[in-house]
């Protein structure tokens, strides 16, 4: 089947590569514990449940600014979860849809769009799509319109610095560029001397959110990857300019998704539960791996362990996969990540019993 001009330039489905390795553990007698993507287990909360079937009747278009109690929802609790200044809010469907489009949707066609050296594959989709010159960059963003940061980092869990975000909002500032912040795992901070910070804290923004824009999800925190719920925050012209765009293109979402993110966005004790829950899983799946001679980098927020046996990735991938494991491989995330593993924290307690288990 012929590729069509865009899928050219796109790099094939990282996922599809992991077909033999996923064989290859799912052949264990206790079947495979597949810890490869960062998709939630956990149940939705009962409340975002009755919150979304109580909306489901509604029979008329949903707004795409979201509803003003979903903007209320997500503004007040981005100040208490996070002591942020959100300035204006908008809900995207789901933040992967978000991010690949952003590039296009704010005319970065022939521009430069920078993402960190090791990232999470869509920023560099983003920019291919927009026809933008994607560049691989922690610090030296040379002169891109667009740069995307990620704190906590999928997939290492490096947490950026109060200094690190100011001299990055100082840079943009200078050069005038936009700073799109991947914060879909914020609340996910596990060493209390590098909790993440928001690029919206007024300790990074000075009160000024201008050309500033954070990406928060509710997959993680609130599992609700399935209902595809996300919102940026940030620089009020910004948010404009994407809703009129976005309004134009129908990218809305639906009607009862936005109640159900109410009532996530309103439950501080659910999200305080499931990340208790990962804490738990972190704890075992960490010890289990140093002892079977891993070493851990970074990994100090976020839903994944960034661990390396000092060899090539497939070959660690290989090795966890004759255990029944599946991981994700470094290299999905850049040449930087040749010699590295992502382990996710989101299996079952059960199945990360199993994982233990079997690395011992």
């Amino acid at each position: 089947m012929s590729r069509t001009a865009l899928g050219s330039v796109l790099p094939d489905f990282p996922w599809d590569s992991l077909a033999g390795a996923k064989a290859q553990a799912q052949q264990h007698p206790g079947g495979i514990v597949d810890l490869s993507v960062g998709n939630p287990v956990d149940p939705v909360a009962p409340g975002v449940q009755l919150a979304l079937s109580a909306a489901a009747e509604a029979p008329g278009y949903p707004q795409t600014a979201g509803t003003p109690e979903l903007r209320e929802a997500i503004a007040q609790s981005l100040k208490r979860r996070y002591g942020m200044e959100p300035g204006a809010v908008l809900p995207v469907i789901g933040t992967k849809e978000a991010i690949a489009w952003l590039p296009t949707l704010l005319g970065m066609r022939g521009q430069t769009v920078a993402f960190p050296t090791v990232a999470y594959p869509t920023y560099e989709v983003g920019a291919l799509i927009a026809g933008a010159t994607p560049l691989r960059a922690d610090k030296d963003f040379a002169d891109a319109s667009l740069v995307f940061i990620n704190s906590p980092s999928n997939p290492t869990g490096k947490v950026l610095s109060l200094e690190d975000l100011k001299d990055i909002v100082s840079w943009a500032r200078t050069h005038g560029a936009i700073i799109a912040s991947d914060e879909c795992y914020i609340g996910l901070g596990w060493n209390d001397e590098k909790q993440p910070i928001s690029i919206l804290d007024p300790r990074v923004s000075g009160g000024d959110n201008t050309s500033l824009i954070a990406m928060h999800s509710l997959s993680k925190s609130a599992n609700m990857a399935s209902y595809r719920a996300g919102f940026f925050a940030g620089d009020e012209k910004l948010i404009a300019e994407l809703l009129e765009v976005r309004k134009h293109a129908g990218l809305i979402v639906p009607g009862p998704i936005q109640a159900a993110m109410v009532a996530a966005l309103n439950d501080d004790d659910s999200e305080a539960l499931q990340k208790q829950r990962y804490a738990a899983r972190r704890a075992k799946l960490m010890r289990a791996l140093i002892e079977a001679g891993f070493d851990i980098e970074h990994s100090d927020a976020g839903l994944y362990l960034w661990a390396t046996r000092g060899e090539d990735c497939r070959d660690t991938i290989d090795w966890l996969a004759q255990r029944g494991i599946l991981a994700a491989p470094g290299d999905f995330y850049g040449p930087a990540g040749q010699k590295f593993v992502r382990i996710g924290l989101n299996g079952t307690d059960e199945r990360v019993d199993a994982a233990v288990s079997r690395l011992a």
